[in-house]
């Protein structure tokens, strides 16, 4: 009888092992050998490591127990795990990295200590190694009298002195896997992607620049812009790591662009990757991308892809939602990005291999992730910048230097180690034309929610206001607007296709300066949106927030009493963060010192993020550090949450919800623009439901089935009614 891999499905035949297998090598092989491409090290050794993986990853599917499964149409598991066989017949072969991997292609990677304390079974399923070491002979017999290849006896090069290394070889083996066993039952289509042209898209690019309108009102601006393009289209792409300090409205969108595709063809690189801090400013930067870079008879969403929140699933019948690295510019968000490199998760991993020999733009550094992630997070992408063929700018319009602080990267790095874009000349007078618009104000004394609308008011318009939760900002949009102010509400709990929405509606009151009226948000606004207001309200959070805010106000100088204020509040309803409280004490000691009068906004974020943390993150941080270097991965993952929260994906759009429910594949995008994130823990107190995935309840996508407002509260029209007869249920940030 011919060994079966995967059991039959509906209409869908069963998958012969050797069809599995000899897809999953080919791919694997393929993964490997292009990310090897830009390998600095044994690169040989990394395809031969990810090889002997592929080639016997489902070893253990052909235990006769197995068997009997995977030739009935049933949905039981296997009756002996899997994976532990090929990780037997691997370290039997003493090729130790591949076991790993094998071991890690389902489980994830394991923590190094709980592998020490299965003593000579590392790495090994306990529950099933002595069953499966009776059995391997004949396992890999019947591997070999089905046609599949075979792996020699070799003493690898171990890739555990690198983290981020092991993390790429995951990947080539786990995309292979999950992209065969997608195909296989209908799940996932293989696409084809345009090629780079970075050529070609670097004219485009040049030509989109020079026929952009210029600002008859502002000749100096536009003279500065065109000057920050040109030095970011020609400095050096040498060293792989460079910085760009250049101010609001200077250009940074395309200017620093210009740099990473001169970069791309240049080194032959294979991606550019765009990281934004919130989801929602992450369309305004496609919608500028596909203008300038998509050439003719392309279709853009092949070209620049938008990935908005995490929609990497485990489950089978969900894997074709994942959104992978494969088109030629990627922009994504922090979250996803930054969680992706700390992750031990396959199916996070698995678009990990695409990151070698590609460029990346890490725009708005200063909010990309919480300070204490910074030290680990530099050495991974060091690693992948001098190991991997890497090309990396962090780019903010007050760039916190961070690695210029020893608290952050030992040895410091100078000028020299990560040069800006832009030349200093240059630089002072961006500097000089953006000097001191606004200096932040404080006030001390709190506010419940009717104080903070009656203080808001009174100030001359249009105004925004930002509070730190989900919860806090329904709760003042509603009251306000129910109070009969004129009143826009812009927060993760609007879709992106609805919150996208609201944008525009800002876009258009700013544009035709109307001024009675107020938009109440998150901080997904505080940065990268090219918003102006007359008066900011940010509620205390951290320095480089309220710098950002600033940002959003006046923007262009064109108010001369503009204000920002930092506040605070005391509400049952407004809720607290937690995250915060170590940088609110530390903008507390700023304003005492008087800093925002004497120091740059580069300066004064740099000030910030080490006083953060000294006085308080050095700790979590260190743990950090001391986890990967110790090989747990899980922990790792654990610690580098950039959003402490689990959330789950949930569809609020009742087309998408049938769609998903009768089976039918969903395109990624789609499905992301119309869900939402929502706390786990809060999934039980809300109106949803998981959605039905095989016969049975997902457990990581779900309905909602309560009142959804599109034009103003979201998902909160469901929640704010809990919560007004509930002052001390529901808590959602």
């Amino acid at each position: 009888m011919v060994p079966l891999a995967h059991s039959p499905r509906g209409k869908i035949p069963a998958q012969p092992y050797i069809e599995h297998i000899t897809r999953v090598r080919a791919r694997a092989l393929d993964n490997a050998r292009r990310a090897a491409e830009f390998y600095r090290g044994d690169g040989e050794t990394f395809v031969q490591t990810v090889d002997a993986a592929a080639t016997y990853h489902d070893l253990g599917k052909l235990d006769p127990q197995n068997q009997d499964v995977l030739r009935r149409r049933s949905r039981e598991g296997l009756p002996v795990a899997h994976d532990d066989a090929g990780v037997a017949t691997l370290l039997s072969l003493k090729r130790n990295e591949s076991a790993i991997l094998a071991a890690a292609h389902h489980a994830g990677l394991s923590s190094q200590e709980a592998e020490r304390q299965k003593q000579r079974k590392c790495f090994r399923n306990l529950s099933v190694a002595n069953h499966v070491d009776t059995q391997l002979a004949a396992y890999v017999e019947r591997h070999i009298e089905a046609g599949c290849p075979t792996a020699d006896s070799a003493t690898n090069q171990p890739l555990h002195h690198c983290g981020f290394t092991r993390r790429v070889a995951l990947s080539c083996l786990v995309d292979a896997d999950h992209s065969d066993t997608a195909r296989n039952y209908g799940n996932e289509v293989e696409d084809s992607y345009p090629a780079p042209r970075w050529e070609e898209r670097l004219d485009a690019l040049k030509r989109y620049v020079s026929g952009l309108p210029e600002a008859a009102t502002d000749r100096q601006r536009n003279a500065l812009r065109q000057r920050v393009f040109e030095a970011c289209l020609d400095a050096p792409i040498d060293p792989p790591i460079r910085a760009c300090d250049a101010a609001v409205g200077s250009g940074k969108t395309t200017s620093v662009m210009a740099h990473l595709l001169r970069v791309a063809l240049e080194k032959k690189l294979r991606h550019i990757i765009v990281v934004l801090p919130y989801t929602n400013i992450i369309k305004q930067s496609v919608e500028v991308y596909r203008k300038a870079l998509v050439l003719p008879g392309e279709k853009p969403e092949e070209v620049v892809a938008e990935h908005h929140h995490q929609a990497d699933f485990e489950d089978l019948s969900l894997r074709q939602l994942a959104t992978l690295w494969r088109t030629p510019i990627i922009v994504t968000t922090a979250v996803q990005f930054f969680e992706t490199l700390a992750s031990h998760h396959p199916a996070k991993l698995r678009k990990l291999h695409e990151l070698p020999g590609s460029a990346m733009f890490v725009d708005e550094t200063h909010a990309a992730i919480p300070s204490h992630l910074w030290p680990q997070v530099w050495q991974w992408l060091e690693t992948w910048t001098r190991e991997w063929g890497g090309h990396l700018v962090l780019a903010s319009g007050s760039l916190p230097r961070f690695w210029q602080l020893r608290e952050f990267v030992d040895p410091p790095k100078s000028t020299t180690d990560v040069p800006d874009l832009v030349p200093e000349p240059l630089r002072r007078e961006l500097v000089e034309a953006e000097k001191i618009r606004i200096t932040p104000q404080r006030r001390i004394e709190p506010l419940d929610c009717d104080g903070l609308i009656e203080w808001v008011s009174q100030t001359e318009g249009p105004r925004l206001v930002i509070l730190n939760t989900v919860q806090s900002a329904a709760v003042v949009a509603d009251r306000m607007r129910k109070r009969g102010h004129d009143v826009l509400h812009l927060s993760t709990a609007l879709a992106p296709v609805h919150r996208d929405r609201i944008v525009e509606r800002v876009r258009e009151l700013l544009k035709h300066k109307v001024t009675g009226w107020t938009l109440v948000a998150t901080s997904c606004v505080e940065a990268g949106m090219d918003f102006s207001f007359r008066t900011g309200f940010r509620e205390s959070c951290s320095t480089a927030s309220l710098i950002q805010v600033g940002g959003r106000v006046s923007r262009s100088g064109e108010h001369s009493e503009a204000a920002v204020w930092d506040f605070r509040t005391t509400d049952p309803l407004l809720t607290q963060h937690p995250g915060f409280t170590v940088a609110r004490r530390v903008l507390d000691g700023l304003f005492e010192r008087g800093g925002f009068a004497n120091l740059s906004p580069s300066d004064l974020a740099k000030e910030a993020m080490r006083r953060e943390i000294t006085e308080g993150a050095r700790d979590r941080a260190d743990k950090i550090c001391r986890a990967e270097r110790g090989m747990e991965y899980p922990h790792v993952a654990e610690l580098c949450r950039v959003i402490e929260s689990d959330t789950r994906l949930v569809v609020i759009d009742p087309d998408v919800v049938d769609v998903l429910g009768r089976h039918e594949p969903v395109v990624p995008l789609r499905l992301l623009r119309n869900s939402v994130q929502i706390w786990a823990s809060k999934l039980d107190a809300l109106p949803i439901k998981p959605l039905l995935r095989d016969g049975r309840k997902s457990q990581e996508l779900y309905a909602w089935t309560g009142d959804y407002d599109p034009d103003f509260l979201g998902y909160m029209a469901g929640v704010l009614p809990l919560l007004e007869g509930l002052r001390q249920g529901c808590f959602i940030v």
